[in-house]
């Protein structure tokens, strides 16, 4: 196959928020940056971005769409539709060579890896059409849109407590359904009673409710419980082994993501050469923070350009 004899400044592997982000940053730098679009952005399906200035409540996709329109005003940046399947150190020099799905071959100074992450929710029947909108992990995105109706968390023990009490924030009605034993120490258990919150431990058949709207929590025994909003915990995962490829290496578990990229605070990895931002490398991930992100790990990458680092 033959090979893109392009040596790009800069590839960027995801056009999402952080992906753009970047883009934006290098293309005002004069950088010459391919940005590789796999448009499988996990926020796609969200009706809309809450907490972003200037953008609360817009579509993720309009956001996207506004950005990629951005970049075009830059000669030197360049979006291709693909998906990148495999890296590895140029043998010639000290850049990078990625292979996309289709054959292509493209080489670079510097990576930078805004790929996203797979969201892994509970396999609960009627969480997946209800996913980003009335069923949702993260309140500070969501909650506004269900406040003060019966909201619920769908968890146990103390993650449960944890995510129930902060619920609490929106909603004076919110249930704890942990779907089987509690598992709650006796001090949550009295910080659910003081704060209100209701403990249900029946076993769950599934969520009720028109389209992508939820009304009630639906139990084995054929009982309901009405709830509007639900919270539920997720894990996120790589969707690529592109970064260890790379020679990046991972954080290890956290809170919310099972291999999150390890950076230093400019966005580097472990692999010289290769940055990375937006969700894969973070343990609280929201668009807000992925922007930022994409940012700052285009300037560092401007600087490395610059000073040959």
């Amino acid at each position: 196959m033959n090979e893109n004899e392009t040596t790009w400044d800069c590839i960027v592997v995801g056009a999402g928020a952080a992906g753009l982000s970047a883009a934006l940053v290098l293309g005002r730098a004069r950088q010459r940056t391919l940005v590789i679009d796999a448009g499988r952005q996990s926020n796609r399906v969200a009706h809309g971005i809450g907490g972003l200035l200037g953008h609360d409540g817009r579509p993720p996709t309009e956001l996207y769409a506004a950005g990629r329109e951005e970049l075009a005003a830059y000669p030197s940046v360049e979006l291709r539709a693909g998906e990148v399947l495999a890296g590895e150190r140029d043998g010639g020099g000290d850049g990078f060579v990625l292979e996309l799905a289709d054959g292509a071959r493209v080489r670079a100074r510097r990576v930078l890896l805004a790929t996203g992450m797979d969201y892994r929710h509970p396999t609960l029947p009627g969480i997946e059409e209800r996913w980003g909108r009335s069923v949702f992990h993260c309140p500070f995105c969501h909650g506004w849109e269900v406040r003060e109706r019966p909201l619920g968390v769908l968890d146990r023990g103390e993650t449960g407590a944890r995510r129930a009490l902060l619920l609490r924030v929106w909603s004076d009605d919110v249930t704890l359904f942990a779907d089987g034993p509690a598992d709650l120490a006796a001090e949550d258990a009295e910080q659910l009673r003081a704060a209100g919150v209701t403990v249900d431990e029946r076993p769950i058949a599934g969520l009720r409710g028109p389209g992508d709207t939820l009304a009630a929590v639906a139990f084995a025994d054929g009982a309901e419980r009405p709830c509007e909003g639900l919270l539920v915990p997720i894990t996120m995962h790589q969707r690529s082994t592109l970064a260890e490829q790379l020679g990046a290496v991972a954080a290890g578990p956290g809170p919310v993501s099972a291999d999150a990229i390890d950076v230093d605070a400019q966005l580097r990895t472990s692999a010289g050469g290769v940055f990375a931002a937006g969700d894969v490398s973070v343990q609280m991930p929201s668009v807000a923070n992925a922007i930022a992100a994409g940012s700052i790990a285009a300037a560092m990458i401007v600087h490395d350009v610059a000073f040959g680092g």
